[in-house]
């Protein structure tokens, strides 16, 4: 066996690259819900209760709408800021 048939260890598999990319995509949108939970949770409910009240519900509703147009803008933005950056 000669050392020319070996894969370069630089090269990777563009299939175990993009598998690699969408479980990385996967655990970032794990990590926004987490985070959107924790937020909505302490800013909504001051106690634990059997059943969510309409306050409460209303309030988590909001707050979830809020956190994903907040992030959406976010990452809008840093998307422009990138292509700007790429056509420099």
């Amino acid at each position: 066996m000669s050392f020319d048939s070996l894969p370069n260890k630089d090269q990777v598999d563009p299939e175990v690259a993009s598998f690699i990319q969408l479980e990385s995509q996967k655990a970032e949108l794990q990590a926004q819900i987490h985070k959107l939970a924790d937020v909505c949770w302490d800013q909504c409910v001051d106690r634990p209760k059997d059943k969510l009240d309409s306050r409460t519900e209303t309030c988590v509703s909001n707050c979830v709408e809020r956190f994903i147009d907040t992030s959406m803008t976010i990452a809008t933005r840093f998307q422009k800021l990138l292509q700007g950056a790429g056509t420099m």
